[in-house]
């Protein structure tokens, strides 16, 4: 009995270039948890001895999964919700929930892209609003760098120094997020936050209208110019006071952790969630390469890069949370944060007390779009 392959292969658009699917992929795969989480793990999980599960999950669960949805959809050359219906059809459902979980996701994605175009065109101002507490939104205990506030002036209790806030701080929680007491209060339809998810939405669907004609050449750029932007945060933090402490927290290793189970599951789902596996996504991007193409190869590079970014970002991040430290005269653990707290509160607060923060400011949360945008 002969065995091969389907005899005639269905006809599907195809990448214009090779670099196009790579960095597609690599666009797909890095994102804002590379920036934000990866960092923070790495410190919550013993520095630099983190990698060693890391690399470990990487290696026999990431890279695997990778390629196996790469491969999957290479060689069907279908979406999705059809390419495991021909696998079997009843795991038809798996695709269909791979796609379900991909639209929640992008929901709150958007909402994340958002806000780095909020605070990209705060930015846009001669002095950012994050960096004094001369704004309507800020409270009487805001207290910034160059103010001099003492409890006794505010006719509070001589302990409310534990109740100050920084500009950075009210900023994303009165400005941005408008925070009310609890769910039971619905507020009002905030127009500037609802304009900038408007704006997100509509940069989505022009990014992916015409297909990979489109997201394969925007890619060129969306995929590369977050890493230029990335260099030059790390070589702007790296000439910071308090750099050098900052990078040593992140990288001093605390080999004890590695008997935490925590910490593997904590370097598991970051895997997972870095590279976007089990979403479906990979699967489409390989369904548009010729079946004879090296999906293996392509697999292991794009996670290398992915993960390579991950722990090169978290200088980006340390660094200036070392200025930071410094600045204030805290412990770098004491000004350490993870997800929105770091991209939105921490580092803003680092930027505002840069030299020429709002070119800083403008460079950090145009890349935070760029990664958004490219996730998508």
């Amino acid at each position: 009995m002969k065995v091969g392959v389907l005899a005639v292969e269905p006809k599907r658009e195809q990448w214009g270039h090779k670099a196009e699917f790579i960095l597609s992929c690599v666009g797909y795969a890095v994102g804002l948890g590379n920036i934000w989480r990866f960092p923070y793990l790495c410190f919550k999980n013993g520095g630099a001895s983190f990698l060693i599960p890391y690399g470990s999950m990487l290696l026999f669960c990431g890279i695997p999964i990778f390629y196996m949805e790469l491969a999957l959809g290479q060689f069907l050359r279908k979406g999705a919700s059809k390419a495991w219906a021909s696998v079997c059809p009843a795991a038809a459902g798996i695709g269909v929930a791979m796609m379900m979980v991909s639209g929640f996701i992008s929901i709150y994605y958007n909402v994340i892209i958002a806000w780095s175009l909020l605070y990209l065109w705060n930015s846009l101002a001669k002095e950012i609003p994050f960096k004094h507490c001369k704004n309507p939104w800020n409270t009487l205990l805001c207290r910034d760098a160059d103010t001099n506030v003492t409890c006794a002036s505010l006719g509070l209790d001589r302990n409310c120094t534990l109740q100050f806030t920084t500009p950075s701080e009210e900023f994303w929680t009165n400005k941005i997020l408008h925070s009310s007491s609890g769910v039971e209060q619905v507020g009002e339809v905030r127009y500037d936050l609802a304009t900038a998810l408007l704006i997100a939405w509509i940069v989505v669907y022009l990014c992916v209208s015409r297909g990979i004609r489109s997201s394969g050449k925007i890619a060129y750029f969306s995929a590369t110019f977050p890493y230029f932007i990335l260099m030059v945060l790390i070589v702007r933090g790296a000439t910071l006071p308090g750099a050098y402490q900052g990078v040593l927290f992140y990288l001093s290793p605390d080999f004890s952790r590695l008997a935490d189970p925590q910490t593997w599951i904590d370097a598991a789902s970051q895997i997972f969630f870095s590279l976007s596996v089990g979403l479906g996504g990979l699967i489409v991007f390989g369904s548009y390469n010729n079946r004879r193409n090296n999906c293996e190869a392509d697999a292991i590079t794009v996670s290398l890069i992915n993960c390579v970014t991950s722990f090169v970002g978290g200088f980006a991040t340390f660094t200036v949370l070392g200025f930071m430290a410094h600045s204030t005269g805290l412990d770098v653990k004491e000004v350490v944060s993870s997800g929105p707290g770091l991209a939105f509160v921490a580092y803003p607060e680092s930027i505002a007390r840069m030299p020429v923060s709002p070119l800083w400011a403008i460079l950090f949360f145009f890349m935070l779009f760029l990664l958004g945008i490219d996730s998508q």
